[in-house]
């Protein structure tokens, strides 16, 4: 048989398949502050935003909720931070930057599309004296959202820069879980104030909160401090603490990394029955050992933002 071309040396040929074969990941770079290295941007690696600052110039505080993994009650913890802000604050908003999976329309009790001003730009939806802004409020309950980076990049940045946002004393924003896209795309895209890492007490919970942190600090992202949801439970019969998913977790990793621990919340079925009806537990039930925590918890991330300017300010 005739073989059209040059015929490869079989030792050649023998050598080539003893070569290890790689691939090149151009979206893998290495983070450095908040911009990823100045190669071209590929499909998969969105371009770092040149005006920062203009995005939203009417939020004085942005605040990101995050943590390692699904199931800590991160969502539950950014809606009752922000209402008990808003308690202290009067004008605090919250965005939902989970696309896959917005759960802050049902927490918040509201379920009708933004509208829009003559410019086409949204108009924030209002509940419990918060303004909201989510995915889930533009797409039907049974829509799955198949998005790759740069468009989860695109619906966060629209969702911030094409938004009438008021001006707010804070703007807390409710991350998805893990170390992705909507976490880089924000870094990016925002001068972020800090970050607040939500954990549970249990071991496997504190070591995804590492890699939470680990991510905030290669993004330079302030860490203000953990919360540790579901705590403890009180008992109703004699108002003592049960360690159900363990104890000490959360003040440990606080002291180890040398960063705040801004307050334990106990767990309470309330607190999901609450959630599911559209009343957070710091409206429903204000007086509760849990929307106290929260208050607590809100006053002390308050503080921690007051020394960071403090140290912003002395930088000379």
């Amino acid at each position: 048989m005739k073989f059209f071309g040059k015929k490869k040396d079989e030792n050649k040929l023998d050598q080539d398949k003893a070569k290890p074969k790689t691939v090149a990941h151009p979206e893998l770079k290495v983070i450095s502050g908040s911009s990823v290295s100045k190669s071209t941007p590929t499909p998969t690696q969105p371009p770092a935003e040149p005006e920062q600052d203009e995005l939203i110039p009417h939020v004085d505080n942005v605040i990101i909720v995050a943590s390692g993994k699904g199931g800590v009650g991160k969502s539950t913890v950014a809606v009752n931070i922000a209402i008990a802000l808003s308690e202290i604050c009067d004008k605090v908003g919250l965005l939902d930057s989970d696309v896959y999976g917005p759960s802050i329309p049902t927490m918040m009790g509201i379920r009708e599309q933004p509208k829009t001003n003559e410019n086409k730009k949204l108009i924030p939806l209002k509940s419990h004296n918060i303004s909201l802004m989510s995915i889930g409020f533009m797409v039907s309950e049974e829509q799955a959202l198949i998005w790759r980076g740069p468009m989860i990049h695109s619906a966060i940045r629209q969702m911030l820069g094409d938004v009438i946002w008021d001006d707010l004393d804070y703007l807390v924003i409710d991350m998805p879980p893990g170390t992705g896209d909507a976490q880089l795309s924000l870094s990016q895209t925002l001068p972020l104030t800090g970050a607040i890492i939500v954990t549970t007490p249990q071991d496997v919970a504190l070591a995804d909160v590492r890699r939470s942190i680990g991510m905030c600090n290669r993004m330079n992202v302030p860490m203000l401090g953990i919360i540790e949801n579901m705590s403890y439970f009180i008992s109703p019969e004699n108002q003592k603490r049960v360690a159900i998913f363990g104890s000490g977790g959360g003040k440990k990793m606080s002291e180890d990394l040398g960063i705040p621990l801004l307050g334990q919340i106990p767990i309470d079925p309330k607190i999901c029955e609450c959630g599911d009806l559209g009343v957070p537990i710091t409206v429903a039930y204000p007086e509760s050992p849990q929307s106290e925590a929260f208050r607590h918890a809100a006053q002390q991330l308050i503080e921690q933002v007051k020394e960071i300017e403090q140290d912003d300010l002395t930088i000379t």
